[in-house]
């Protein structure tokens, strides 16, 4: 699979029990168990997507799961991926995602004043807004969607209209 075939989720935020059990907090907009998930997906030193095998999941709160991994079967084993930003194949992403949550705008294509941005490649949710990277130029673009800047979205259409301030895509263009 390529990069854009993954969607980070979350990452690993704690241990739980004796047996290896690791809480993941997650992004999905919505309680899930992620049943049926066989595998997810950690990305090494390289850049490439090792996978993780699933032995189990329950649901800890509204975004946060217990995950038992294969082969994780003590504290210190679980340990080794404490902090690791967690990612899943898109088709399991369209699966367990609330469409209607942040990030479930991954994809769609950001429209400011009639012209086509770029295509959203990750949500970042902060306290007060949400930003959305993509790619402009080349260049990592970073775009706030919140009260004022937040026109319309089109989930049909996979597309979201904004109200930029003025200058903000020359301190990224320029």
């Amino acid at each position: 699979m390529q990069k854009s075939q993954y969607i980070s989720i979350g990452k690993f935020v704690g241990t739980h029990g004796l047996k290896g059990e690791l809480v993941l907090k997650h992004g999905l907009g919505k309680k899930t168990a992620l049943k049926g998930l066989t595998a997810l997906f950690i990305k090494d030193k390289t850049g490439s997507y090792l996978p993780w095998f699933v032995e189990s999941t329950s649901v800890k709160n509204e975004s946060g799961i217990f995950i038992k991994i294969e082969e994780l079967n003590t504290v210190e084993d679980a340990r080794k991926l404490m902090q690791k930003e967690v990612w899943i194949a898109e088709a399991d992403f369209n699966k367990f995602a609330n469409p209607s949550s942040a990030i479930g705008l991954l994809g769609y294509t950001i429209i400011d004043n009639k012209k086509e941005l770029g295509v959203i490649d990750e949500v970042i949710e902060q306290p007060h807004q949400i930003l959305c990277r993509l790619q402009i130029e080349g260049k990592e673009v970073l775009i706030p969607l919140h009260e004022e800047s937040l026109e319309k979205v089109d989930r049909k259409a996979k597309k979201v209209w904004v109200v930029l301030p003025d200058g903000l895509l020359d301190v990224y263009l320029s």
